[in-house]
């Protein structure tokens, strides 16, 4: 997961906005909360390389028109530092509210500025960018909406977005919703786990199925190419063999990963 705010997770980026701009109206609390050091930010680079791929695969070499990608909820860099060698010759620029993390993605990227997702709050022309990560952010938003019209304005025509987050529908969420727990990824408190499997609190806010997902992003002015699924790094080791072949099915993966394009 990513560190931003209209947040990222980029958000301007993790950390969650209202929509009302500024410093994205984002309550202290969470504020706080997403500049607190301590909360993690990676979210392993099994996610981090197979949507490298994509995109890599998506904008071809850099050799004739070296594109533009933006890293919106960049966090510390680490995902930036995975995909690298397979962007190698395309510009990559880190995009955080956090300027905790803005700082520590520096050793990562040669390029990374502050932005927010609201109200034009990204410090960058309409139409500027070829692409968009957007890892793991939009769980940590109080208002998507606004932070995929504004990924929206920056793209160009055509630009692709590659977005991730995870899958409230995961394959052992449905387990444990059967069992009456509470489904992993999910929160309930900013100050601790209560109801299901984990030890980390990190702000998730939303949650998306594969067909929410699709939907959303479709009704935002973009057109859906591809679903993918990822794995999680915090599967239990005996459990992770499954969760890899739970990727086939993208609806029963612990991640989701979507690549669409501006219309």
């Amino acid at each position: 997961m990513t560190r931003t705010t209209p947040d990222g997770t980029g958000t301007g980026t993790r950390a969650a906005g209202d929509g009302r701009g500024g410093d994205g109206g984002v309550p202290r609390g969470l504020r706080d909360f997403y500049e607190d050091p301590g909360v993690p930010v990676a979210s392993g680079d099994a996610r981090s390389l197979r949507q490298a791929r994509m995109l890599a695969a998506a904008l071809g070499p850099a050799a004739g028109r070296p594109a533009v990608v933006l890293d919106v909820g960049c966090g510390d860099g680490t995902a930036a530092r995975t995909a690298a060698p397979l962007l190698a010759g395309h510009r990559v620029i880190g995009v955080d509210w956090s300027q905790d993390a803005l700082r520590r993605a520096r050793a990562h990227l040669t390029d990374v500025v502050r932005g927010e997702l609201t109200d034009g709050g990204l410090p960058l022309r309409s139409g500027s960018a070829d692409a968009v990560l957007f890892s793991e952010v939009i769980e940590h938003l109080v208002d998507p909406d606004s932070a995929l019209d504004e990924l929206r304005r920056v793209l160009r025509p055509g630009g692709h977005l590659m977005l991730s987050t995870p899958n409230l529908a995961a394959w052992y969420n449905r387990a444990l919703l059967l069992a009456g727990v509470q489904p992993v990824f999910s929160e309930v408190s900013l100050r601790g786990i209560h109801g299901r499997p984990g030890r980390e609190v990190v702000g998730h806010l939303r949650l998306y199925t594969a067909r929410a997902l699709r939907e959303f992003v479709a009704a935002s002015g973009f057109e859906v190419v591809r679903l993918a699924g990822a794995p999680f790094h915090g599967v239990p080791r005996p459990l992770r063999g499954l969760d890899r072949l739970a990727c086939a099915a993208p609806s029963l993966s612990s991640i989701l990963l979507l690549h669409a394009r501006r219309t």
